[in-house]
C-alpha cells in the first residue's frame, strides 16, 4: 500500500481572526505525515476565498473568481479522501466551510470524509453532525471515528502540542485507519466503475 499512498486533502474550516484551527491542524497533518500511507494537502480556507455570490446554473463565473476556482477544484478532485479541521460556531460549522461546500459538487463524490472538531464544552461535535448530513448530500462517506478537542483553548501547550498526547495521538489513528480504509476501498471501485451522482 506505501507504493500508492491516498492523497488526504485536510481543509482548514475557520476563517476568524484569533482562530485555532491552524494550531490544531499543524498537529493532525504531523500524525499524517508519520505514516507511509498517505500524502497530505493542506487547504486553508483563509487562502481561499469564494464569493458568497454564485453564478447561474450554468454560467461561468468572472474570469478571476474562474481560475480561483479551478485551481481548487483540481486539489480537491486529487484528493482521495478529506478530513475537516472544523470549530463549532452558534452550534453548527462556519460560513465559510459551507460556501466551500456549495461551490464544489463532484469533487468529494464517493470519498471518505473525517472530522477533527474543536470548541467549547461540545468540542465542535455538533459542527460534525451536521457535517454529516451535508457531505451525504455530496455523495462522500463520513466515517465514524473523530477528533475532538473540548474546551480546546486550554488543551495545547506553546509548541501547538496537545497535553494529553497519547490519548490524542491514538484517536488520530482510529481516524486515519477508517479514513484509509474507506479511501483505499472507494478509489478501487471508483477505477473499476465511475461513480455516477
Amino acid at each position: 500500500m506505501t507504493d500508492n499512498p491516498i492523497k488526504l486533502v485536510v481543509v482548514i474550516a475557520s476563517v476568524r481572526d484569533g482562530r485555532l484551527g491552524p494550531t490544531v491542524a499543524d498537529w493532525f497533518v504531523g500524525q499524517v505525515m508519520s505514516r507511509a500511507d498517505m500524502a497530505v494537502d493542506v487547504v486553508d480556507l483563509l487562502d481561499h476565498p469564494l464569493p458568497l455570490v454564485m453564478p447561474a446554473s450554468g454560467q461561468r463565473p468572472a474570469t478571476g473568481v474562474a481560475t480561483a476556482r479551478d485551481a481548487l477544484s483540481a486539489r480537491l478532485s486529487a484528493g482521495d479522501a478529506f478530513v475537516v479541521v472544523t470549530p463549532e460556531y452558534n452550534h453548527s460549522f462556519p460560513a465559510a466551510l459551507k460556501n466551500l461546500l456549495d461551490w464544489f459538487l463532484d469533487e468529494w463524490a464517493a470519498k471518505a470524509v473525517g472530522f477533527v472538531s474543536y470548541g467549547g464544552m461540545s468540542g465542535g461535535l455538533r459542527a460534525v453532525e451536521h457535517l454529516r448530513q451535508v457531505f451525504a448530500e455530496l455523495h462522500a462517506v463520513t466515517v465514524r471515528e473523530s477528533v475532538s478537542f473540548h474546551d480546546a483553548w486550554t488543551r495545547f501547550d506553546g509548541h501547538g502540542r496537545p497535553y494529553r498526547t497519547e490519548e490524542c495521538e491514538a484517536a488520530a489513528k482510529a481516524l486515519l485507519d477508517q479514513v484509509h480504509w474507506w479511501a483505499v476501498t472507494l478509489r478501487d471501485a471508483r477505477t473499476r466503475r465511475p461513480y455516477r451522482r
